[in-house]
């Protein structure tokens, strides 16, 4: 099983920024402790971070075919972007979106989310945590496809 993990802008800047919001761990302490997770596992995983809305829906088309599934945290673009809520829809993967913070408690233009809707779950306002959660509920949700497709592999095979 491949994840990819996609960030969104700004960031990179996590562990220097707003440290009373978002914490002072920095993105590549975060990841490291996804990659332990991941390596425990037996599950590939891949990072990616930009600040470029076009580059993050690349990033996006490029998982399918290549991933079992996505983790994202849009950031700011979560509040505005139609074309990265498009490129999740498009590529039909289960995809859960991640919040450091708790996103409806914070300013009104934040409460509106345009990818949500498009996305498998959403874990929010946990902190760094949320993406241990991400992970957690990511295998969960592989596991759950993995037994459908078992269960309609086993009914077809009665028949």
């Amino acid at each position: 099983m491949k994840i990819v993990v996609i960030q969104g802008p700004n960031l990179n800047m996590l562990g220097v920024r707003e440290q009373q919001i978002y914490g002072p761990m920095k993105l590549e302490q975060i990841h490291a402790q996804m990659k332990e997770f991941a390596d425990q596992n037996n599950v590939d995983i891949e990072f990616f971070q930009s600040n470029l809305e076009g580059e993050i829906v690349d990033k996006i088309q490029e998982c399918f075919g290549d991933a079992d599934g996505i983790i994202i945290n849009a950031a700011a673009y979560t509040h505005t972007s139609i074309a990265i809520r498009d490129a999740i829809s498009a590529v039909s993967l289960p995809t859960i979106e991640v919040h450091i913070s708790n996103i409806h408690r914070r300013e009104d233009f934040r409460k509106e989310n345009m990818i949500a809707p498009v996305c498998t779950s959403s874990i929010i306002g946990f902190g760094p945590f949320s993406y241990h959660m991400a992970m957690i509920g990511m295998l969960q949700v592989m596991n759950e496809i993995n037994a459908a497709k078992e269960a309609r592999k086993l009914s077809a095979e009665a028949k």
